[in-house]
């Protein structure tokens, strides 16, 4: 097991390590104070995308969408469960891909709502089109399956 687990506080992007057996405790930042576990996905932008991608050990789920997007809204609450559910071993994060059309580009984004799995930066897997929670529970398992730290 790692000695230590580095995890990217959602408040204020510092890189903070965790000896893995307190992940359960309820970690807090010891810049901002806020909890590092949170039970629901991240809002990444431009700013602090990179951060997150790079310096996060456990896997990344990114979902691109766009508040327009009906798929995408229908998509949000089985994204909320999952990130609810899996709060101890990965992370969830959304990106509004109209606001962050740059990093929609990067990432080849053509259509929404796009999920893509990150583990210690490099893609893994993607999925494009909403998906309900049997579907997405599998596709985790799948992501799961392909990680390094698994």
């Amino acid at each position: 097991m790692a000695r230590y687990v580095t995890l990217v506080c959602a408040d204020c992007d510092a890189a903070v390590r965790i000896p893995p057996d307190r992940i359960g405790e309820g970690p807090r930042c010891p810049r901002c104070h806020q909890p590092l576990i949170q039970a629901h996905p991240l809002r990444l932008t431009a700013a602090n995308f990179d951060r997150h991608l790079s310096r996060t050990d456990w896997p990344l789920i990114v979902d691109f969408w766009a508040s327009w997007c009906a798929p995408c809204r229908a998509m949000s609450p089985v994204l909320d469960a999952a990130a609810r559910e899996h709060e101890h071993e990965m992370r969830f994060a959304k990106v509004d891909a109209e606001a962050e059309s740059a990093l929609a580009a990067r990432y080849s984004i053509r259509s929404i709502p796009t999920l893509i799995a990150f583990d210690r930066g490099r893609e893994i897997a993607r999925q494009s089109g909403a998906l309900d929670a049997h579907s997405l529970s599998r596709w985790l398992d799948e992501v799961r399956s392909r990680c390094a730290t698994s």
